[in-house]
């Protein structure tokens, strides 16, 4: 498994901004995809770090384009598909489905983010009828937060900083979750209060 991975990032690799571009839409849309694009997104930016913010914008258009692609994978064919495997669930599905229209845009930023799968969560939110509108721009924030503090770091600091990215990372998602939290409790607490 571990070459024939090695084998697609070469590929994605050889093919430069194009690879990448595809490689960020597929990871974005095919559950399972055993290459994200992040590996190749840092190697291009440590080859060459004048171009690391142009790296991480086609990184991000691809990435939220085939979110978009995944939504509607959900929206049009996941829900039929989920009704007919788990019929004896869709009370469960219809719970999941009142939470996912409360918190859904959370549950997609912080997705988009961190090293949670994000591909699930594009199926998911057209499996849920998320507003498509709110699912694009907390796509293009969490891809675009993403991509560009790794092109950003590594264009400032280079291969020093590269063992740090994934600490940088989870600490940035920690905090991004914090931060979240106490919104949604502030803005509950203030909805108490009227």
């Amino acid at each position: 498994m571990q070459e024939f991975i090695s084998q697609i990032n070469n590929l994605f690799h050889a093919l430069g901004l194009q690879g990448l571009a595809i490689n960020a839409g597929i990871e974005s849309c095919l559950p399972g995809f055993p290459v994200p694009p992040d590996f190749l997104l840092i190697a291009m930016c440590l080859s060459t770090p004048q171009k690391a913010l142009l790296i991480a914008l086609v990184c991000t258009i691809a990435s939220v384009t085939g979110g978009a692609i995944g939504y509607s994978i959900g929206y049009f064919g996941g829900r039929p598909l989920f009704n007919y495997l788990f019929k004896s669930k869709l009370d469960k599905l219809n719970a999941v489905e009142d939470l996912y229209k409360k918190h859904g845009t959370i549950a997609v930023l912080i997705s988009a983010f961190t090293p949670i799968p994000y591909n699930i969560f594009t199926i998911a939110s057209g499996i849920l009828k998320m507003n498509f509108a709110k699912f694009l721009l907390a796509s293009v924030i969490g891809r675009g937060g993403r991509f560009f503090l790794v092109s950003t770091v590594l264009m400032i600091f280079g291969e020093a900083i590269k063992q740090y990215l994934n600490l940088i990372i989870i600490v940035v998602s920690i905090l991004l979750i914090f931060f979240f939290v106490l919104v949604y409790k502030k803005g509950k607490n203030l909805g108490d209060k009227s």
